[in-house]
């Protein structure tokens, strides 16, 4: 079969791909045409792994996407981060995270956060701040047998079989990501309580496999699949920091540098500050500002942001569906600095950022984020009913619904308003936790309703 194509990335691409019939295809089709399900019964069953690692590679090289492919996470896997002792999550487009106090809902939350951390050269760090890994690991045996599950044994601890390890690690359609942490070897080091990094892996498909692997890190060793043999990148790499930290070249190690991207490009909602002193209730300097910095500060300029190069319409929608009647503008002062101006029925001039109700300015803060121009490819929001009237949350709902659309969200909410209305949508996976002997599990969640999840150490 011969290709012939006048894109210049397509035939860079097909250069680096296996010359196998089913790659040089694939790699066609992934650079110039929509891929879908009648591309892969077209090809030999044996090149569809060889089709993932090359979806993989075609992203890392090219930055562009597979048309009609949105990257999105399928699975969230935690092992021994403080209740959470073994949790596997399936995720979907919309994910919302439910259960009463204490089950382990910002367990959750922040070991995504941790992972999140990796990217920044920074999970040690984070580590720290939270107590150090002694503080963090699961605090319960290292087995939970059936007479503990039953109450017929005591629940107590023994003899260690395995080193501690916590491990935090993420896949979808495409790649995966594990790494595992635990505690140096004793040494005269003032730092001998810091966490190293002693496992890292990324890996094409859904779940690890040894033959799926792209990047390896033990220790202080990192390796690269070249072929089918593997290539030491180098042995002295730093046991604190990621490999994302140490290896991410574009050009040496696109798959590395890609995946840092994809996951820097996360974003965690959960600081709003809608007080007295707030700074999103006072002028600002404006610039054009696609994403809403994580406190809120530069509301007044996303909102503008929003309405010049957004979806304009969507926003006055938003307005209008929690407070009809009312609209959003945006002053701007001889010094170009920008200030909320919001306008309600019956009033004869707008109300300023300054006095605007904390419900009212928070709920503004949640529209300028879900409605960014720049979409992340996760989404995270941290009880965003917080401060706000239960007569906001079914507008709230409906703008988390629109965001899901193009940003896959992750939503950590114990307001049953907020619940009700996004589990009417048929996207909506709900992932409702409860603890048992202090493990927090999801409810009616069995072997066989996990996904597939294996731990490249």
């Amino acid at each position: 079969m011969s290709i012939r194509c006048p894109g210049h990335k397509c035939r860079d691409l097909q250069a680096r791909a296996n010359r196998s019939r089913g790659a040089v295809y694939l790699f066609h089709r992934m650079a110039c045409e929509p891929v879908g399900p009648e591309v892969l019964a077209r090809i030999r069953v044996r090149d569809v792994v060889l089709f993932r690692t090359m979806r993989v590679l075609f992203q890392a090289l090219t930055g562009r996407r597979l048309n009609g492919d949105r990257r999105m996470l399928n699975t969230l896997a935690i092992g021994n981060y403080r209740s959470l002792l073994k949790l596997t999550v399936p995720l979907g487009s919309l994910n919302l995270i439910t259960g009463p106090n204490g089950s382990g809902k910002s367990n959750l939350y922040r070991a995504l956060r941790l992972l999140a951390e990796t990217a920044q050269s920074g999970v040690v760090n984070a580590l720290a701040r939270e107590g150090g890994l002694q503080s963090t690991v699961w605090a319960g045996p290292e087995t939970i047998t059936r007479g503990m599950q039953t109450g017929a044994a005591p629940i107590q601890g023994g003899p260690r079989k395995n080193a501690v390890r916590l491990r935090l690690g993420f896949a979808g359609d495409d790649f995966g990501y594990a790494i595992s942490l635990g505690l140096p070897k004793p040494s005269r080091s003032n730092f001998d309580l810091d966490p190293e990094i002693k496992n890292e892996c990324i890996w094409a498909g859904p779940f690890h496999r040894p033959a799926s692997a792209l990047v390896e890190r033990n220790g202080a060793t990192i390796k690269v699949r070249s072929g089918k043999q593997w290539e030491v990148v180098g042995t002295n790499f730093n046991e604190f920091d990621s490999m994302f930290g140490q290896v991410a070249d574009p050009n040496i190690m696109p798959v590395v540098f890609r995946l840092r991207e994809t996951i820097r490009g996360w974003r965690f909602y959960d600081q709003f500050r809608t007080d007295r002193d707030a700074p999103a209730r006072e002028p600002q300097l404006g610039t054009r500002t696609p994403v809403l910095h994580h406190d809120g500060r530069d509301l007044a300029a996303a909102i503008e942001t929003i309405r010049e190069i957004g979806n304009g319409p969507a926003l006055d929608g938003a307005i209008g569906d929690a407070f009809p009647g009312a609209s959003l503008g945006i002053g701007v002062a001889e010094d170009s600095r920008f200030t909320l101006a919001f306008r309600q029925h019956g009033l004869l001039r707008p109300l300023s950022g300054a006095e605007l109700s904390d419900g009212t300015l928070r709920y503004l803060l949640w529209v300028a984020a879900l409605l960014t121009p720049r979409p992340p490819s996760l989404m995270v929001l941290n009880e965003p009913e917080n401060s706000l009237h239960p007569d906001l949350l079914p507008a709230l709902a409906r703008l988390i619904i629109q965001a899901s659309a193009r940003s896959q969200m992750w939503v950590v909410s114990h307001s049953n308003t907020l619940i009700s209305e996004l589990t009417l949508h048929p996207s909506c996976q709900l992932i409702p936790l409860q603890k048992e002997l202090g493990q927090t599990r999801i409810v009616g969640q069995s072997l066989l309703d996990e996904p597939a999840w294996h731990w490249p150490d």
